[in-house]
């Protein structure tokens, strides 16, 4: 499944920056546009939403027991919890609770205006781009401090995350007075990671006093899209059918291209190697076995009956000459008629003569001589080892010869 990955501009609906990606893990194309000119967005194609990380605002909560994603109460639960922590009421406000969170333990809260992301949802949605699942720019992240600069050097925020970061994550803008907001570093604390953006790598290296690994605004988006979070929760959250689609969408393109998973990939074509190998020895041997057999047959034929000079099927032809030394012999084949009444006889189903007697080759039709279901599969069980089968039509009993002697 392929991305198209959007980025929410804080202000109201109008151009949209975007990346794609046909495997998650590289960049395919990226660029700006208004809503209707965006990359298509057809079957096979899950469209995300970046939340940037100056909308977001991020609240920690311990969720009372039994609460939990999913709850039926969980959103009204979340405005009491969340009520004297917000300036806005909780009704102008969306919430999206952590993945993975339980109740009796505590879990993060992303909280931004519900009415601004409605309308984005809305805009993309009119133009046939409608969003599958929302992700925020920056959640909270435990760890070593981490400090990315983005935007231009007039404008530059910096985007914190790590542990001791007010919030788990902050947009700050980059003057000298945001420095001080930083979280105090231990003097054995490791180095915090420094990324930048290419238009704003000088200013970073310049404020931080090191050189920042480059990672554009795209780049960003798709490290976005592989986290855990999804707020399309509550009044934006879609059917659980759809859900169920998008992760399976998603769990099966990581596990075609992400470098997690290529052990199992290596290790999933290898047992398909080794089955395909061993399918392959199975059936040569198989054939080798039916070549040998067939070559007996013929050897067979030939030994006993060496008149027959060209082979064409072996059974056959071994039952034709068979045929042919009774004939020439006057003994008697199962397919005679001698041979066939004794069978019957020794049944002993009924006292009663037939009313009439058809003999072909192989098969003995007698007349007025009904036989019972129960005595038939009694009957058939004894003249199966003979080679015969007995069966009724109407009044007429059937008995025919099946294999050959």
């Amino acid at each position: 499944m392929s991305l198209l990955l959007i980025a929410l501009p804080p202000g109201p609906p109008a151009g949209y920056d975007f990346a794609t990606s046909t495997d998650g893990q590289a960049l395919a194309a990226h660029g700006s546009a208004v809503p209707a000119l965006l990359p298509a967005a057809g079957r096979g194609v899950e469209v995300v939403a970046v939340v940037p990380a100056g909308q977001l605002s991020w609240q920690r909560v311990t969720l009372p027991r039994g609460i939990g994603p999913g709850a039926p109460r969980l959103r009204s639960v979340l405005d009491g919890l969340l009520e004297e922590q917000l300036l806005d009421d909780a009704e102008a406000l969306h919430f999206a609770l952590e993945p993975g969170a339980q109740g009796g333990a505590s879990a993060w809260v992303a909280v931004c205006h519900r009415a601004w992301l409605a309308a984005h949802l809305q805009a993309l949605e009119a133009a046939g781009r409608t969003v599958h699942r929302i992700v925020p720019e920056l959640p909270p992240a435990d760890g070593p401090l981490r400090l990315l600069v983005t935007g231009e050097p007039e404008r530059a925020q910096l985007l914190t995350s790590g542990a001791g970061v007010p919030g788990g994550a902050q947009a700050l803008p980059l003057v000298p007075g945001a420095l001080a907001l930083l979280p105090p570093q231990e003097p054995d604390a490791p180095a915090p990671e420094l990324l930048a953006e290419p238009a704003v790598a000088a200013l970073a290296e310049q404020s931080f006093g090191g050189t920042p690994a480059i990672e554009s605004a795209a780049q960003r988006l798709l490290r976005a899209s592989r986290g855990a979070w999804d707020l399309a929760q509550f009044q934006f959250s879609q059917g659980g059918r759809a859900r169920a689609a998008k992760r399976a969408g998603a769990l099966w393109r990581d596990f075609l291209h992400a470098p997690l998973w290529r052990p199992a990939r290596w290790g999933l074509a290898l047992l398909l190697l080794a089955n395909l190998i061993g399918v392959n020895l199975l059936a040569w041997r198989t054939q080798d076995e039916l070549a040998a057999r067939r070559a007996a047959n013929q050897a067979l034929l030939t030994e006993t009956f060496p008149q027959v000079k060209v082979v064409v099927d072996a059974p056959v032809q071994m039952a034709r000459e068979v045929a042919s030394l009774r004939q020439a012999t006057g003994a008697a084949s199962a397919r005679d008629l001698e041979p066939m009444l004794q069978a019957f006889g020794l049944l002993a189903l009924n006292q009663q003569a037939p009313a009439a007697i058809e003999f072909v080759a192989g098969e003995l039709r007698l007349k007025g001589v009904p036989v019972a279901a129960a005595a038939l599969t009694d009957a058939n069980a004894r003249l199966r080892p003979l080679g015969y089968q007995l069966r009724t039509e109407g009044e007429t009993t059937v008995l025919r010869q099946e294999t050959a002697p």
